[in-house]
């Protein structure tokens, strides 16, 4: 195991205070970058090391913060940027010595990504890579990305450090008074877009006293069971000390200061040795803001399907003319009907899909802030659309075929998404339940060998037209029971296909609704807009006990 992930599991780190936030104003007074200072007056920033050292400090920070291009360029130092970044984690590590940790700190670059600001994703990604690339040169012990704000920021630098390096990734949001971040970000809707990227630790960097960011680390373990870290604001030395063993209780792992030149008062050194063993892991999606939780002991989802041109000529026509109206419309419509997430497809022939893709869930999220299902099997139009989506999505689909395994799999590493598992492979729709399962099986062993938690992979047991044969209802709920008892996965079924071509279509699909809720269904891609299907739904919670005041 990595020597940070090892004394993390075993006892409580110490953070220091940040030593850009250290720096005596007249060294600053004149323009100067902090960063330029690792080749200006190095002795300088050694003693500041050295300092929260002596206070007991084990993670020390580079002076790298503000080490990215853009920033950089606007103190002339472009051209310094690897000499800039190498020497400060070099710096570091000269105090650090190997007892304890050099973090290569990663900051915003107040450069703000779309569509907040003119920041292309792509931009982004390759901003942040070149910093990183030149600090892990150097041999940090971990990343830690710190002073960030805004999720989307932060999603592309943590995506650039896991194209270019391996080391342990530590990401902290800053929060304000009123809790969310700016541009709305939520600390849950953070915590489960950086939990899904897989970082090691994640947290908070905040200005607020003991019980406001007591409150922030509460909200972000119900969704997460990674390590915490914490960053805190100085308060009243009897509120610290009384106040840290409530936040080692909530699994922080990491715990410093983040204002002024003292760090805070930490525990006892009996204090700090303490083995942590981590929550059993959930589900959760999100957008921005929202979180829901899927599979695990939550109710069935229910995810609107009317973002897709089958059958739907005008959609399909605003597809080529590139428009978005009905997307709007229907986004909004869905939602208010009670859809808790929603289904994008926009495969038209003749339309570009990726341009299409990014640009509805641009028009989606401007109106609603579900979180999304992205619904392609093309890989392209999906990693545009993994790029542009807030939070953490799912993609629907991933086939048991040779090339969806191949192809979009790893993009659902990448991008920090959760799966659909389609029960079909190359060899088509297997007949029987069992069948189904074995494909199931197989996505779930690719999935897991690629890194991808057991919880985020979700089954379409796949619900044929009754019209193609009355037996094949059966084996559908039978493979929804099967995939739940002997894997343990939530399953999914687009409901409405049951009665697909068939007269009373809403009788058939709510009837057909209700025997999959009792087999277990925890996802349905449904009509919110039909009133019979949601009636269905209600009912049916509380029949099975998910529901038992009766209140949906």
């Amino acid at each position: 195991m990595n020597r940070f992930l090892r004394a993390l599991s075993e006892r409580i780190l110490i953070l220091d205070c940040a030593v850009g936030r250290m720096l005596p104003a007249r060294e600053l007074a004149s323009g100067t970058s902090p960063e330029e200072l690792n080749l200006q007056q190095p002795d300088l920033i050694e003693t500041l090391h050295r300092k929260v050292v002596a206070a007991g400090a084990e993670i020390i920070g580079g002076n790298t913060l503000g080490g990215n291009r853009p920033k950089l360029t606007r103190h002339g130092l472009e051209s310094r940027l690897r000499e800039v970044n190498r020497a400060g984690v070099e710096i570091a590590r000269r105090v650090a010595g190997t007892k304890r940790f050099v973090a290569a700190a990663i900051g915003p670059t107040e450069r703000l990504p779309l569509p907040h600001g003119s920041g292309g994703f792509d931009e982004m990604l390759a901003i942040f890579r070149e910093q990183i690339e030149a600090c892990a040169a150097a041999g940090p012990d971990l990343i830690s990305f710190e002073t960030f704000s805004d999720i989307r920021e932060l999603r592309a630098a943590v995506i650039a450090a896991r194209q270019c390096c391996v080391l342990p990734l530590m990401a902290l949001m800053t929060f304000g008074e009123s809790g969310p971040a700016e541009f709305a970000t939520s600390p849950e809707a953070a915590a489960v877009t950086l939990d899904a990227l897989g970082v090691d630790v994640l947290g908070i960097s905040s200005g607020l006293g003991i019980d406001d960011s007591r409150d922030l680390l509460t909200k972000i373990r119900r969704v997460t069971n990674r390590p915490l870290v914490a960053r805190l604001n100085a308060g009243p030395p009897e509120d610290m000390t009384a106040g840290i063993p409530q936040l080692i209780d909530l699994g922080v792992r990491v715990i410093g200061g983040c204002c002024g030149s003292n760090p805070l008062p930490m525990p006892t050194p009996a204090g700090l040795a303490q083995p942590w063993q981590p929550p059993a892991r959930r589900c959760f999606l999100s957008s921005r803001t929202q979180v829901i939780e899927a599979g695990g002991n939550s109710p069935c989802r229910v995810i609107g399907e009317r973002i897709n041109p089958t059958g739907k000529q005008g959609y399909s026509d605003e597809l080529r003319r590139g428009e978005t109206i009905f997307v709007r419309r229907e986004a909004r419509e869905q939602v208010a009907a009670g859809a808790e997430l929603l289904d994008i497809n926009c495969w038209v022939p003749g339309v570009a899909e990726p341009a299409a893709l990014e640009r509805t869930i641009l028009a989606v999220g401007e109106v609603t802030d579900v979180p999304l299902v992205l619904d392609s099997t093309s890989a392209e139009a999906l990693e545009s659309g993994l790029k542009t989506a807030d939070g953490k999505v799912l993609i629907n689909s991933v086939s048991g075929e040779e090339k969806s395994l191949r192809t979009i799999l790893p993009l659902a590493k990448q991008y920090g998404a959760a799966i659909v598992a389609l029960a079909l492979d190359d060899s088509g729709l297997p007949k029987t339940a069992q069948g189904r399962f074995e494909v199931a099986e197989k996505i779930l062993t690719a999935a897991l060998e690629i890194g991808l938690p057991r919880e985020d992979v979700i089954v379409d047991c796949l619900a044929l037209p009754v019209s193609v044969g009355q037996g094949q209802v059966m084996e559908t709920l039978q493979a929804l029971r099967l995939v739940r008892d002997e894997l343990g996965l939530a399953t999914l079924l687009g409901v409405s296909n049951i009665s697909f071509g068939l007269p009373r279509r809403p009788a058939l699909t709510s009837v057909f609704f209700a025997m999959a809720l009792e087999a277990g269904l925890k996802a349905a891609i449904i009509n919110p807009k039909e009133e019979r299907i949601m009636d269905t739904l209600q009912s049916a919670r509380v029949l099975l006990g998910e529901d038992l005041r009766g209140e949906t």
